[in-house]
């Protein structure tokens, strides 16, 4: 049951040569989420050989530019690929305005269902499999982050309760599997927790960008198995850091640490850092948090299964 995650843009304001703007994606058995739209996603995607037809959410932090400005490329695309799948585009209430007028204004074709969600904190989208949290983050605008969650998955299926409650191979195995009571030979009733050990905790992405720090932020992204979290300035730039209400890696750092997540890519550089200077980002953060990973634009981290 495979679980990757990408970077498809980590700069913060303006793209750069080599860095687009913010934006990550989250591929999980075939279906994509896509967080954030900065300008340039098109390329990575392209570059990663990711089909945009399997993108099937789109989730936007906020109505910055830098978060945005890839939209109306990405649905234009339908006029080059046969698309019939809706597309559902969740984020503050004014993404629902830029869409429209978007279309509207480009005269897009459009081919295929585009579906606007308004966020708020909390669930925003759920199915047997995940569910995807909203929260707010405290930036210049109104902010979210989002946290994609799978569902437990049920126990390991004991092969030799199953006998001993008198349950036949075959359909009854599967039907226990999925949380089904069945009659064993005998007529009596067995419990899917009979023969199941304990539910196998699902996995857990996070994804914060654009807002100071705050230490509730840890409280959303606990235990998460991959936090990207912007960290945008180094600590001696904390001030300004504060002021435009952004974080720095040390305390994205802070953030992972206090969560405990299991890994913290960094993302949503400031622009006045080259390439080689984003090193001291990163030794800030692996300071307090050592799993840290600097992310690059189209790096890519699978999770593996838990338990």
């Amino acid at each position: 049951m495979n679980f990757e995650v990408f970077s498809i843009g980590t700069s913060g304001m303006m793209p750069l040569p080599g860095r687009f703007l913010t934006s990550a994606l989250v591929r999980r058995e075939g279906e994509m989420f896509l967080f954030d739209c900065g300008e340039g996603t098109q390329v990575s995607l392209k570059l990663l050989s990711l089909s945009w037809k399997r993108i099937s959410r789109i989730f936007i932090s906020h109505m910055h530019a830098d978060h945005v400005t890839g939209l109306p490329g990405l649905l234009m695309l339908s006029s080059q690929v046969d698309r019939s799948e809706p597309l559902t585009i969740y984020g503050p209430q004014r993404l629902g305005e830029y869409i429209d007028s978007s279309r509207r204004i480009l005269d897009m074709y459009i081919n295929y269902p585009i579906i606007f969600q308004s966020v708020e904190e909390g669930v925003v989208y759920e199915d047997d499999a995940l569910c995807v949290n909203a929260f707010m983050l405290r930036h210049t605008k109104l902010c979210y982050g989002y946290s994609l969650v799978e569902k437990p998955r049920p126990g390991e299926f004991s092969v030799e309760k199953a006998l001993a409650h008198k349950v036949p191979r075959g359909p009854l195995w599967s039907a226990l599997q999925h949380g089904q009571s069945v009659l064993n030979e005998d007529g009596q009733l067995v419990e899917p927790s009979m023969v199941l050990g304990q539910k196998r905790e699902g996995r857990k992405f996070t994804y914060i960008t654009d807002t100071q720090y705050f230490p509730e932020l840890a409280d959303y992204a606990h235990d998460s198995d991959i936090l990207f979290c912007e960290g945008m300035f180094d600590s001696s730039l904390e001030a300004d850091a504060a002021e435009k209400k952004h974080m720095t890696a040390a305390q994205a750092a802070m953030v992972a640490k206090d969560a405990h997540a299991a890994k913290l890519c960094l993302q949503h550089y400031s622009p006045r850092y080259s390439d080689r200077e984003l090193r001291l980002l990163l030794e800030e953060a692996k300071a307090i948090f050592p799993e840290t990973v600097l992310t690059r634009d189209r790096m890519s981290f699978v999770v593996p299964l838990k338990n």
